[in-house]
């Protein structure tokens, strides 16, 4: 359990990193609206997931902003130092090393500088597939997704919920949801194995 779940009221999350928590909008709510109701049952059977349930809704949310600190971190772990260091290459490069005498050390500097934000690169580029690219990841994106929709809906549809409700935005990394990936994000309440069977 995170220091945020920790703080948290029983049917509470945090709608985006960093920001306000945000209490649940009952099932029954979204639910009291047909065209909401009906968008839930299609998405559950596709997605694998009771978008009425509130347990498992709020265990997705809360799942999807750790989600979405990890990413950040991860990101800017990695992201940082690589901008840092190549804005540090080309400035030296761009003050001092093009003007030394010697090509050899002009290409000397130049290998080093490119092996070294090679490198970050790397490190950049791989931590990106490991939290972007992750298949049960991009399950989870993919319904949180998808209850933000069915929860704008049912807005449009008359239920009193707020304007942004979660308060995600709007999901750069979901992904189409992948029905043979094993489902190590599902929710960890007690009946999740049944959550797309109802």
């Amino acid at each position: 359990m995170t220091e945020d779940e920790q703080e948290l009221g029983p049917r509470q999350f945090v709608g985006r990193r960093g920001g306000d928590t945000v209490t649940l909008v009952d099932g029954s709510v979204i639910a009291g609206v047909p065209e909401a109701k009906q968008a839930a049952e299609e998405a559950g059977r596709q997605l694998r997931f009771d978008f009425l349930d509130d347990e498992a809704v709020l265990d997705l949310l809360r799942r999807r902003h750790a989600d979405e600190e990890e990413m950040f971190n991860a990101g800017f772990k990695h992201g940082v130092p690589l901008a840092l260091v190549g804005f540090g290459a080309v400035v030296y490069w761009g003050g001092v090393a093009q003007y030394w005498e010697t090509p050899a050390f002009r290409n000397a500097y130049l290998a080093v500088a490119a092996v070294v934000l090679l490198t970050q690169i790397f490190f950049f580029v791989r931590s990106a597939v490991k939290h972007w690219g992750d298949p049960a990841r991009q399950n989870l994106r993919a319904r949180a997704a998808k209850y933000r929709e069915i929860a704008h809906i049912a807005r449009r549809g008359g239920a009193e919920i707020p304007a942004h409700y979660p308060h995600y935005g709007p999901y750069p990394f979901a992904a189409t949801f992948r029905p043979e990936v094993d489902d190590r994000e599902q929710s960890r309440s007690k009946g999740a194995d049944d959550h797309g069977n109802g």
